[in-house]
């Protein structure tokens, strides 16, 4: 084995969510210490005023330059390191490079990207590198699609515990949700919808729920969406879509196909807000359901999109202030049924603001989770999701050092 420089690289250390992340990584591990870590990105005067914020404790913090379109820096970055956490989106517009720099030389990765069809794309073009060279490749490691992939996880494992087998049904519920918006996100769903606006097969491409599954095309039952108000009879409140089910539900599609297919050919996966009872619910679904349709408009629209992105929608490298990340909080349900009318229900919450706060950590203990709790024999290479690639070792980590907690209710 060649020896690394690094552990851990932040790539993009000096966004938004890499500056969160970055000062997470100093209060939890240090610097050099047992962690070995470094910062880069494309502006040296960025990165090293990001330093000098961090103050004394931060003095030796190695800092790396390498642009996202430099392959030859991002080939060397690589190959000094075990692990890449990067935050440089919209990764349809910055992310391939780096992608392609890691599978080709086994180095393992994990972003915050919820981008399925450029995701897609990369397993297509690098699935074969990566599992040659023995790179571990993760995306979505942050509030999409950590909680949705790993609380799936968590609540199959009590089921099989229980009944002797897997739910072939499962609903995730979002009960409550504070935080800003993410203006890295926004930008991401912007480009996706450009995109599928500009090419028809991509636009259809994009409604297929396997569109992460391109190694298994007979993948075909279809998935239940909620799309308006909706009284479910389950957990006895009115619902609303829920904006983050396309890219959760892809994640948790393929965290069952590379698993085998354990929770079956036809597992069922979706996801919805829950607004609460009576009149008041139902309109509150209803105001929801019209608000995503009005910003659907909106972003499909070009005159009022470049308004919005002008004038209203947070830029990326914008986000909440600290005392806003430390008020926000997520908290999640997941009920799965079987075939015998038997059923569970797993809580997943955390403790900040969830694009931000609680995403940066996730993220940081992810790249960790790669870089110490694996060798190579027992995680092949290849591209996978939080679940496959991680799974309860992660929810271990997320439990013990991110604030966050999987219960079974």
């Amino acid at each position: 084995m060649v020896t690394k420089s690094f552990d851990l690289i932040i790539y993009g250390a000096s966004s938004f969510v890499g500056q969160i992340l970055t000062h997470y990584l100093v209060e939890h591990v240090g610097v050099n210490k047992q962690v070995r870590w470094a910062i880069a990105g494309r502006s040296e005067s960025k990165l090293e005023q990001f330093k000098e914020s961090l103050g004394a404790v931060a003095a030796e913090l190695p800092v790396i330059i390498a642009d996202a379109a430099d392959a030859q820096a991002l080939d060397a970055m690589c190959q000094t390191t075990r692990v890449v956490v990067t935050t440089v989106g919209p990764y349809a517009l910055y992310g391939e490079p780096l992608v392609k720099a890691c599978a080709e030389n086994g180095t393992d990765y994990c972003d915050l990207c919820g981008e399925a069809y450029w995701i897609k794309k990369m397993i297509v073009k690098y699935a074969e590198s990566a599992k040659q060279s023995g790179a571990r490749l993760v995306s979505c490691c942050g509030f999409d699609s950590i909680p949705s992939d790993l609380g799936v996880h968590f609540l199959q494992q009590k089921a099989h515990q229980r009944f002797g087998l897997f739910f072939g049904d499962v609903k995730l519920s979002v009960n409550a949700m504070k935080g800003g918006a993410s203006g890295g996100t926004l930008a991401s769903m912007i480009e996706a919808v450009k995109a599928a606006i500009s090419d028809p097969a991509l636009r259809k491409e994009m409604n297929n729920p396997y569109i992460l599954c391109p190694e298994n095309t007979g993948l075909k039952h279809s998935q239940i969406s909620i799309k308006g108000p909706f009284f479910d009879q389950d957990i006895q409140r009115w619902v609303a879509p829920f904006i983050m089910e396309a890219i959760n539900a892809r994640v948790v599609l393929r965290s069952n196909m590379l698993l085998e297919l354990p929770y079956g050919s036809e597992f069922l996966y979706r996801e919805q807000m829950v607004t609460g009872i009576g009149i008041k619910g139902r309109l509150s679904a209803l105001v929801l359901t019209l608000g995503l349709g009005f910003f659907a408009f909106s972003v499909v629209v070009s005159p009022i999109r470049k308004f919005m992105q002008r004038f209203v929608l947070p830029k990326p490298g914008e986000g909440p202030s600290p005392v806003a990340q430390l008020a926000g909080y997520f908290d999640v349900s997941l009920l799965g049924k079987n075939t015998h009318g038997e059923k569970l229900q797993v809580r997943v919450t955390g403790d900040r603001d969830p694009g931000y706060g609680c995403t940066a950590k996730m993220l940081a203990q992810a790249g960790l989770s790669l870089a110490f709790d694996f060798t190579e024999e027992e995680k092949v290479g290849g591209f996978w999701t939080p679940a496959t690639a991680m799974g309860d070792k992660l929810i271990d980590r997320l439990t013990k050092h991110a604030g966050m907690t999987f219960e079974l209710e």
